[in-house]
């Protein structure tokens, strides 16, 4: 359903994730003002004076183009121009839904995006057929204006005070059927590429808010370490320092510049505590993870066994934009900037621990410069708000890259047992076990966590994704090591390990019985779209073509958020210490694929991701510490290390979106694994290879 607001514009609403009857108000009336009220549980757009729609957007934009696909959302219903379509990001709300993560936001937004500017449309072509006295079913959209048939024209902008008197449209409200789409489905650049290629669009490093002074803190050598005793004298008297005070972090410093900062920081004198691991180093934490996978049980009788084991290093998300956030906290409320995906849970957390009623505080959304499930944490707001209660000063916190390295959330580390049970040339049972490490970590709800309801958690039971597969019985269990780590939500978060573990056995158990690993899947795959996408890459990079020596193909297929994918690789690994991928070749079936562009270039980080997790980027843990503090060591995968060609295939079968930014993920892993495998003529079963 979707809801006229009071306001002087026209201004609609629709339902968002939530069950919450009409506000208050929502019946159209003339007004002298735009609407003033909250729009919690709304997506809400506005047609303003100057022929600009605007739609506040309950997701926050972190570099995957959310706001482009709903801009063409608008635009395709609205037969607007996508320059005159604005998407900005809206405040934490009371209720609804602005969970921005598990893939989903396209797809969620897809009805109630198309149904809105359908909506705005009806109401704007009635007021245009009242302003002519003309039928309205003779009137055309295009370009953000009405269309008389005698040529004359108003623009949305001038009939917005009309339409929103509107209380009955002479024309459907009905969104389009997707035969007359024009933007939708359509390859286009996204709406603030230039702004971010010129550096005009704004992170939260960029913004003045508030007069916010530079902050830093500074952190200990292990892991949940804590200060002491702490001698800052010396900083203290350096120029530009404006306060030093202890949260249970570190220390801060709050200064005139970050160069001021970062001096007196390091002029602290800290004596730290070590961390409650500081006697735990990865071999230790890999034995512990070892003895905690569960058995299998017992194979079927008669049948012959292949089994295997995986380990999967921590890995760091190490987003572009280093975690930034802006603080301004008094005595009865706070204000807050920063880039989040759960800014309703942050919220909460932050009044916690602010001691303010959580309608006292306000969070304002940022873009962010990349997350991949960074941002469903908000550890960097939460410091901010309690540096500025303690300081007195708005502040603008900043972590360094080694702070969030070092001290922020990491992927857990992982281990599997995957046993595959055969007999008369065919898969019979599938067992797969997994233990990884949980997080025990005092305080940790008030680190601002969504895990539990929002996410799989580490160390929860994880089905095998194997169902993809005819392959009879399918069994697992999983357990868990609970070390006190600041652990999140990795891209693809349990699939990143599962499905590639389960794809590289799949590639063993087709070798086992003879077969080719392309034909094995084809007649093992349970669903005719995964078949599709496995067949278009097979064909696309001709699956099986000579190589030379030292050089080969993988390929892995994955199907999640109600799409599906297959990958084919091409590397070179003539130096096994230093493999090369050459080209990726992908395939996605999404239904819908709202900007084709944008899904080309979800694949293609994913495929980065694929190469990065399996031959280089993981976290060591040393006697408590992570070892890593840079991009430097941790070593993700740079220009010269992405493929030479890549390619990406959207299939258009159509219906609902489903989701695709995880999507492509485990597929990328697991075809990277196998290609290895077969130019190696080996069986990596550690990954990163280079630990």
């Amino acid at each position: 359903m979707v809801y006229m607001l009071a306001a002087s514009t026209l201004t609609v609403a629709a339902p968002l994730g939530c069950d919450a009857p009409a506000a208050e108000g929502a019946t159209a009336r003339r007004s002298d003002v735009v609407v003033t009220g909250t729009d919690d549980e709304m997506l809400v757009l506005e047609i303003t004076r100057d022929n600009k729609v605007v739609v506040r957007l309950p997701r926050v934009e972190v570099g995957q183009g959310v706001t482009t696909a709903v801009a063409m959302m608008i635009a395709e219903e609205l037969d607007a121009r996508l320059t005159d379509v604005d998407i900005p990001l809206a405040e934490a709300r009371t209720k609804g839904n602005q969970f921005t993560g598990g893939s989903n936001s396209v797809s969620s937004l897809y009805g109630p995006a198309r149904n809105l500017a359908a909506t705005a449309r009806a109401r704007l072509v009635t007021a245009a057929a009242q302003r002519w006295r003309l039928p309205a079913r003779v009137l055309r959209t295009r370009d953000t204006v009405v269309v008389a048939p005698d040529g004359r024209t108003a623009t949305f902008g001038s009939l917005t005070e009309a339409a929103a008197r509107v209380r009955r449209p002479r024309v459907s409200s009905k969104p389009k059927p997707a035969s007359r789409y024009r933007v939708i489905g359509h390859p286009t650049t996204r709406i603030d590429a230039r702004d971010i290629v010129t550096g005009r669009a704004r992170y939260t490093g960029d913004l003045p808010a508030a007069e916010a002074k530079p902050t830093v803190v500074a952190r200990p050598p292990t892991l949940g370490g804590k200060v002491v005793s702490v001698d800052d004298r010396a900083a203290r008297a350096l120029p530009g320092v404006l306060q030093v005070v202890r949260i249970p972090g570190g220390v801060a410093v709050v200064a005139e510049s970050f160069h001021y900062a970062f001096k007196a920081r390091d002029a602290l004198k800290i004596t730290w505590s070590p961390g409650p691991l500081a006697g735990l180093s990865d071999a230790v934490i890999r034995s512990r993870l070892r003895a905690a996978v569960p058995p299998l049980g017992r194979p079927p009788r008669g049948s012959a066994q292949l089994e295997e084991r995986f380990e999967f290093a921590f890995v760091g998300h190490a987003p572009m934009e280093v975690l930034t956030a802006v603080a301004d906290v008094r005595a009865h409320r706070a204000e807050i900037w920063f880039s989040s995906q759960s800014p309703m849970g942050a919220r909460e957390d932050i009044a916690s621990a602010v001691g303010l009623p959580s309608s006292a505080v306000r969070v304002h959304v940022v873009r962010g410069g990349g997350s991949f499930g960074r941002r469903l944490d908000h550890d960097a707001a939460l410091e901010a708000a309690l540096i500025s209660k303690k300081a007195r000063l708005p502040v603008k916190l900043m972590w360094s890259r080694a702070d969030d390295i070092k001290h922020g959330r990491m992927r857990p580390a992982f281990q599997h047992r995957i046993r595959v049970s055969h007999a008369q040339g065919r898969v019979v049972a599938f067992a797969h076990a997994t233990a990884s490490v949980s997080e025990a970590w005092e305080g940790k709800s008030a680190q601002g966590g969504i895990k539990g309801a929002a996410l799989s958690a580490a160390g929860s039971p994880v089905p095998s994704d194997s169902g993809l597969y005819n392959f009879g019985k399918l069994s697992g269990d999983s357990g868990s090591v609970e070390l006190a780590m600041p652990l999140g939500a990795w891209r693809s978060v349990d699939s990143g390990t599962v499905r590639t573990a389960e794809e590289i056995v799949v590639d063993e158990i087709a070798r086992t019985l003879g077969e080719d690993p392309v034909a094995f899947r084809r007649t093992t795959l349970r669903g005719k779209a995964v078949r599709a996408v496995l067949d278009k890459v097979a064909t696309a990079g001709q699956w099986g073509r000579t190589m030379p020596a030292g050089q080969a193909q993988g390929v892995a297929v994955h199907e999640e958020y109600g799409s599906c994918v297959a990958c084919l690789v091409e590397i070179d690994a003539a130096d096994p210490k230093n493999p090369r991928v050459t080209r990726i070749v992908m395939a996605a079936d999404v239904g819908t694929a709202v900007n084709p562009r944008g899904l080309e270039a979800q694949l293609m980080g994913a495929a980065v991701d694929g190469i990065s997790t399996i031959l280089r980027a993981g976290l060591h843990i040393d006697r408590g510490a992570v070892r890593e503090s840079s991009y430097a060591d941790f070593q993700w995968a740079r220009q010269r290390h992405a493929p030479l060609r890549f390619e990406a295939h959207i299939l258009p079968t159509g219906g609902e979106p489903g989701g695709a930014g995880e999507l492509g993920v485990p597929a990328a892993a697991g075809a990277v694994a196998n290609a290895y495998a077969r130019a190696t003529g080996t069986k990596p079963r550690r990954f990163p290879l280079n630990f």
